[in-house]
């Protein structure tokens, strides 16, 4: 009898390397651990706001969450020469809102100072609106930093950024050595 050789066939596999889902998943955990800390910050503040009675602790951290996790509603619209951005900010005064544009982003914030006068009443809890935003938005392309416009009109905020030239294509000269 003849002995039948039996051969193996190995298929190789590709080099292991550091899978990009797991950078992705390293990432996506570091950011929801920072956005638990915005949060507790915030939670803390309302809780401090509302003279520091227990009791309604759960109803600040979800306020805290709807406020940080559904920020400022944002439309980004472009032409050729202009990119728009809308946002909704309703119950802020023009002078309470601060704007700035650097490296491609635009950067929003705004803060009401409500001081009403209550002579024989403490406020246990209020919901009426938020008295602070934050939002930072990725521009589609550079922008003339000292052409901005920005008008606030029925709680919408509209900025007008006008976009810098294009930068023309420069050919080099390739010299023989």
């Amino acid at each position: 009898m003849e002995k039948e050789a039996t051969e193996i066939i190995k298929q190789e596999r590709p080099e292991a390397s550091a899978s990009p889902i797991f950078v992705e998943t390293e990432k996506m955990f570091e950011r929801l651990s920072e956005l638990s800390r915005e949060i507790g910050h915030r939670a803390f503040e309302f809780f401090q706001q509302r003279g520091r009675d227990f009791g309604n602790q759960l109803d600040d951290w979800f306020r805290a969450e709807s406020e940080i996790l559904r920020p400022t509603p944002v439309e980004i619209t472009e032409n050729d020469k202009m990119i728009n951005v809308k946002a909704a900010v309703p119950g802020f005064k023009a002078e309470e809102i601060e704007l700035s544009v650097k490296d491609k982003t635009l950067f929003m914030s705004g803060e009401t100072k409500s001081e009403t006068e209550k002579k024989d009443e403490t406020t246990y809890y209020s919901e009426w609106k938020s008295n602070k935003f934050c939002r930072q938005v990725a521009l589609p392309g550079e922008v003339k930093i000292d052409d901005v416009k920005a008008q606030l009109k029925d709680g919408i905020l509209t900025i007008a950024l006008k976009k810098t030239a294009e930068k023309e294509e420069t050919k080099i000269a390739v010299k023989a050595a």
